[in-house]
């Protein structure tokens, strides 16, 4: 029975940490795996409070396309630093070097899709038998068909129409040699919610969340920054606004949104009256209607 003296950011915080707890007991051999973001930083933070005194005990794995943002990647080491955990770095870059993926071409280009081969060759070559993922429901409708704990063939793949029932809480972590699992504390966390536990826990985030004035311009209707991966094209007019970035993966696909949103009370009350989901900026997702969910079956996040 759920204890109804407890708010509802208290529940959501014991389903997960004992969806992380369920892990570490079930699993030989489970990883965390970490982008810089805000919900892999809230998962994080959740495993820290999970095992406290000890130390987290998985390791940080963080696919890196090698188009990050370098407050990303400033972020990321300066926190796994402070959290004393190990950090596993799996790089896109010598997926394409030792000819596992070809690295797409032309204007549109992204690492993002190329992530997945260089994801399970780091949890083959690393023997994970478990992944905690950052994924929440609410996110995008792949997502949503999500379990708790999700079942991996050998190939890495994901059968959204072959899940395993969880009543009651109960999760079955059984698998054969080869195969592995995601898990995904957050399941039930909103975007709403990850900022209220963001800010009555005072976790600090990477500084593109928060607004700031960079060059950006408009292609296929998201605000891309201008990086050093990115090629502004003719016609592309490149303008200094005041933006933030509601969700951080690769630079090449990750919009901005124009925000004054600079401060956790501003950002919860911007989220609250948002019609578009915070995915809605990511030009990788709009390439079809099945976008997240055919990168889901081949083993990406």
């Amino acid at each position: 029975m759920p204890d109804y003296n407890l708010s509802h950011l208290d529940q959501l915080e014991a389903e997960a940490i004992y969806v992380l707890r369920e892990t570490a007991a079930q699993f030989r051999k489970p990883a965390l795996l970490f982008s810089g973001g805000k919900d892999s930083i809230l998962m994080a933070h959740l495993a820290r409070k999970a095992f406290w005194p000890a130390k987290v005990p998985f390791p940080l794995v963080h696919i890196d396309t090698g188009h990050n943002f370098p407050e990303t990647i400033t972020y990321r080491d300066e926190y796994v630093a402070n959290l004393g955990a190990e950090l596993v770095v799996g790089l896109v870059q010598d997926s394409i070097d030792s000819g596992r993926v070809v690295e797409e071409k032309g204007i549109n280009a992204s690492r993002n899709k190329l992530q997945t081969v260089t994801l399970l060759d780091t949890i083959e070559a690393n023997q994970y038998d478990a992944c905690l993922g950052g994924g929440r429901r609410d996110e995008e409708k792949a997502r949503a068909k999500e379990r708790f704990f999700s079942h991996r063939d050998e190939f890495g793949q994901w059968d959204p129409k072959n899940q395993r029932p969880e009543l009651w809480n109960l999760f079955n972590g059984r698998k054969h040699e080869g195969e592995h699992f995601r898990v995904f504390p957050l399941s039930n966390f909103t975007e709403m919610d990850v900022w209220l536990y963001i800010q009555r826990e005072g976790i600090p985030l990477p500084s593109l969340y928060f607004s700031h004035e960079r060059e950006v311009f408009l292609r296929g209707g998201s605000l891309l920054a201008v990086t050093d991966f990115v090629t502004v094209q003719p016609g592309e007019a490149v303008e200094k606004k005041v933006v933030r970035f509601r969700t951080i993966g690769d630079a090449t696909c990750t919009g901005a949104v124009e925000s004054a949103a600079g401060t956790l009370d501003a950002i919860i009350d911007e989220v609250a009256a948002a019609r578009q989901t915070e995915r809605g900026t990511r030009s990788d997702d709009k390439r079809s209607e099945t976008a997240m969910e055919d990168r889901k079956r081949e083993g990406y996040f």
